[in-house]
């Protein structure tokens, strides 16, 4: 590992792509920690979605504010004020009911089963979200309009049209990474200037394009949350949902890294004419992801909030990239870590 007191001109310049996945998005956090602490890559733009938006949010104000040490704290209060919020969502009994084994009667498992057979404008008239205490509290929106240290594009579905809407540095609020965040069997759609929006996962999770239309790095790392290859056939109720779940949030992901892949082609195959070749740009793509850890936790735990749950997965994702930066740091600026085809076609 190396101090982040590495020099900048030294550093290496990447955009990174969050994906979703609720509280599996402590994984993304301990991806972030871990860059943050070895110094060497410089993040400039940031693509992300739902809770890769939130670590995507918090971390540009706290970079903004507090530097490299900032970010980091800054990560670390974030997550710890979701786990505090979580805990005062949990029923007096639900410790001893985890204790003995009776978990499925907890007060986050009645949830899930309300959101089955309930709206949320049934269930959640006045439209109660505890996240917006958390970002307000993690993030002064004002002042993040003003950062020129990270480029933020944070993904959002338009319900009417069913596009996919990029929100920049300017555009970023609290309603914004809530609409970026939003499920639709959880929450009512969040209003932006007139317009409804949900989870940028069904259109973008996360949106790789953003990052290479007018950003500098041709380099893209994608963090994974939702395993994109599961060994097992789901045969339980859960199980299946759970797949649907990952497969539909990969879904635009793969359908990005074909073009990607097929522009790649075009360049390589020479066969593009002279005068077009400034039109399109080869994409570095690079990947961090653990499918096989991931792919162990149930679409019950995207709402386990514990903090030991958060901080495991956290010190996972630092694991993790500490891992990666070993194999494929001095693969940044010159190719793809990731073989396209074989990874996601």
């Amino acid at each position: 590992m190396m101090d982040h007191s590495v020099e900048l001109s030294n550093r290496k310049i990447v955009n990174l792509a969050l994906q979703g996945g609720g509280a599996h998005g402590a994984f993304g956090w301990g991806v972030l920690d871990a860059l943050l602490e070895d110094g060497r890559l410089e993040i400039d733009g940031l693509s992300a979605t739902s809770a890769g938006a939130m670590n995507a949010t918090v971390y540009a104000y706290h970079r903004m504010i507090g530097e490299v040490d900032g970010a980091r704290q800054g990560l670390h209060d974030f997550w710890q004020r979701i786990s505090q919020a979580g805990e005062a969502l949990r029923g007096p009994l639900d410790p001893y009911l985890e204790w003995a084994g009776l978990g499925h009667l907890s007060a986050r498992s009645w949830l899930e089963w309300m959101t089955r057979v309930l709206s949320p404008y049934e269930f959640n008239p006045f439209n109660h979200n505890p996240l917006r205490s958390v970002l307000e509290a993690s993030v002064d929106f004002e002042k993040l309009h003003a950062c020129d240290c990270t480029n933020l594009r944070i993904c959002a579905t338009h319900v009417r049209t069913g596009r996919i809407r990029i929100f920049g540095n300017a555009q970023v609020t609290a309603n914004v990474v809530l609409a970026s965040a939003c499920l639709p069997h959880l929450f009512q759609a969040v209003e932006i200037e007139g317009e409804h929006y949900w989870d940028g996962g069904y259109m973008g999770n996360p949106a790789i394009f953003p990052l290479f239309k007018d950003l500098p790095s041709s380099d893209v790392i994608v963090v994974h949350l939702n395993p994109i290859v599961r060994p097992e056939l789901p045969t339980t109720a859960p199980e299946i949902m759970n797949r649907i779940n990952e497969i539909s949030f990969n879904s635009s992901l793969l359908r990005e890294m074909r073009a990607i892949n097929f522009v790649h082609d075009l360049i390589e195959g020479g066969w593009l004419k002279d005068e077009h070749l400034h039109k399109l740009r080869y994409i570095y793509i690079h990947s961090i992801r653990d499918d096989d850890a991931m792919s162990r936790l149930g679409v019950a735990s995207k709402l386990n909030t514990d903090w030991a749950f958060l901080t495991g997965l956290r010190d996972l994702g630092r694991s993790t990239t500490f891992a990666w930066l070993k194999r494929n740091f001095e693969h940044i600026g010159r190719r793809s870590s990731v073989d396209l085809e074989a990874e996601f076609l």
